[in-house]
């Protein structure tokens, strides 16, 4: 990547590693723009802090409830940390709010994709499969398609993988590592369950 690095593609990789910025830059440049890639570098080198916070225990937290205008849907939502102190602190009730509003208002079955059951992935690549073949694609691309298009529904139903309700440009993962750099603790949305009126309860 010979030209400068976008600011906004910087900012993208510094919320999810918590890097130092000019660490977040030149691996930017070593990974020719692809943000994956340059995560993946900083991780090899070990400069990623969410990386080095996130695999720490978080035996502390808090339940919240969420009941949106009108009454007709009701989010409980377990998020952990790492000590009480950041369970009280403003930062972590008000990301619990984000979180509890992000799940009323976008439904989503699952914490992460690593939640996702292997027997939901092969019936949704079944019904892509189906749908791609129908459609009359060449075969040579229809295993791209369907990969394409399982991932996009993954994003869409896994609550940390979503598109942040507030900021097009931010999943929720990204608001969640901002706030773990933010706080110098692990945060970990850990289940979920969402309630609406007439419908059957889901739980993530």
């Amino acid at each position: 990547m010979t030209n400068p690095v976008p600011s906004e593609l910087v900012r993208k990789v510094r919320n999810r590693t918590s890097a130092p910025l000019l660490e977040c830059k030149n691996a930017l440049k070593e990974a020719k723009g692809d943000i994956d890639k340059a995560i993946e570098i900083l991780k090899i080198k070990g400069l990623s802090e969410v990386e080095k916070k996130s695999g720490r225990n978080t035996p502390e937290g808090q339940i919240f409830s969420y009941v949106h205008a009108g009454g007709k849907i009701g989010v409980l939502v377990e998020i952990n940390c790492e000590t009480d102190f950041v369970a009280r602190n403003n930062e972590f009730q008000n990301f619990a709010k984000e979180i509890s509003m992000q799940i009323a208002a976008s439904d989503p079955k699952f914490v992460s994709k690593d939640d996702v059951p292997q027997s939901f992935i092969d019936n949704e690549k079944k019904i892509i499969l189906a749908q791609v073949e129908k459609s009359g694609k060449k075969p040579e691309f229809t295993q791209r398609i369907v990969e394409g298009k399982l991932a996009k529904t993954l994003e869409e139903i896994c609550l940390i993988n979503q598109v942040y309700i507030r900021d097009s440009k931010l999943t929720v993962e990204d608001l969640q590592n901002e706030l773990l750099s933010k706080l110098g603790e692990n945060i970990k949305v850990s289940r979920f369950v969402r309630y609406q009126i007439g419908e059957t309860q889901t739980d993530g």
